[in-house]
């Protein structure tokens, strides 16, 4: 089989995109569960009617995170056609969604939440996104199932003065190319079986939530892979129904500072890192002056795993010699916005 090489021009840039032929379309549907029974009762049909839409062999594996609820009586008896994995240990999202992914079998992979609704066509256009050999993933539009707004859309990210911030939302005007995105929702995400399994799926220090998408997304733009993001197609979320399940606000709080911390340690270098190490001890201060003191769990969580998250990087950073890479956080900053270069770029969702 031959590859093809096209060459588009813009604005004195030249792209060069290698299009591949495409893998034989099957996909793996993954849904996490943790006491998601009602959730997996309203949505389930339309996960079902959208594989049927599209016409390609599919699975659908439910991952249990050993829920208390009648979730796996419900799913024995109205869907026996369903994957049922149960885990041993309740362990949250990641390494959830790291079990789903082992047992799956097909070539493309789609991550979804048990509170996530599809139309019927959710998936049409999207396999096209692969016809690029560097594709990692596409990801559709999420808007909120109750009000229709947009709740998540392309993203870019920022680095300054050692901070990173993943939550930079823009849209595009009429595109005249594909949208990249910084990271892909673990909500709503299209991805290449082969490419993910490659990465080792996502870092289960990030367990039970919070960044372990985003560190994902990195971690695939820095092997020199990329996401899209593709506004035509939109799923419904049920805003945060997962994460009521889930002990107390402080301690919510708790994980996503650890998680924060841990995603610099992971992905910031150079003189980025020297001052994200004085930003974490003014902040800290800041903290323990305000009487936030879940900010000071955070830091022994973080510190406590301090070794584990040095080999997570190890293992990146050799994966990352294996391909012939040396891309950081900067090289793909650059390379998004020569992506979006001649485009109409905008901040904020858009409208739906």
């Amino acid at each position: 089989m031959h590859s093809k090489i096209i060459h588009r021009i813009m604005r004195k840039q030249v792209y060069l995109y290698l299009y591949v032929p495409m893998k034989a379309a099957s996909i793996s549907v993954i849904i996490p569960n943790y006491n998601g029974k009602n959730l997996l009762q309203n949505n389930l049909p339309s996960v079902f009617a959208a594989l049927e839409h599209a016409a390609i062999p599919y699975e659908v594996l439910v991952v249990d995170d050993c829920s208390t609820d009648d979730s796996l009586a419900f799913l024995q008896k109205k869907y026996p056609e369903v994957k049922l994995v149960v885990k041993e240990k309740n362990s949250g999202f990641s390494a959830t969604c790291n079990v789903g992914i082992k047992h799956a079998k097909n070539t493309y992979i789609l991550l979804l939440n048990t509170d996530i609704q599809l139309p019927e066509n959710y998936l049409d256009g999207q396999f096209d996104y692969f016809k690029q050999a560097d594709t990692f993933g596409v990801m559709a539009q999420i808007r909120g199932a109750k009000n229709g707004e947009i709740q998540d859309s392309a993203r870019s990210f920022r680095l300054q003065w050692g901070k990173l911030k993943p939550n930079t939302f823009f849209h595009v005007v009429n595109p005249s190319a594909l949208i990249p995105t910084a990271y892909l929702s673990g909500a709503n995400a299209l991805l290449d079986a082969e490419k993910l399994k490659e990465l080792g799926g996502f870092n289960e220090l990030f367990s039970p939530f919070y960044y372990e998408d985003f560190d994902l997304g990195l971690r695939a733009w820095r092997l020199g892979w990329k996401c899209y993001y593709y506004p035509d197609r939109f799923c419904l979320h049920d805003h945060a129904a997962t994460t009521k399940n889930y002990r107390t606000k402080n301690w919510v709080k708790g994980i996503y500072f650890r998680n924060k911390l841990m995603v610099h340690a992971l992905h910031v270098s150079g003189l980025q890192k020297v001052s994200w190490y004085l930003r974490t001890f003014l902040e800290t201060c800041v903290m323990w002056l305000l009487g936030n003191f879940y900010f000071y769990s955070s830091l022994k969580q973080f510190f406590a795993i301090s070794e584990d998250i040095k080999v997570a990087k190890e293992r990146f950073l050799a994966l990352q010699k294996q391909y012939q890479s040396t891309r950081t956080l900067a090289d793909v900053q650059e390379e998004m916005r020569l992506l979006l270069a001649g485009q109409n770029v905008q901040s904020g969702k858009g409208k739906a």
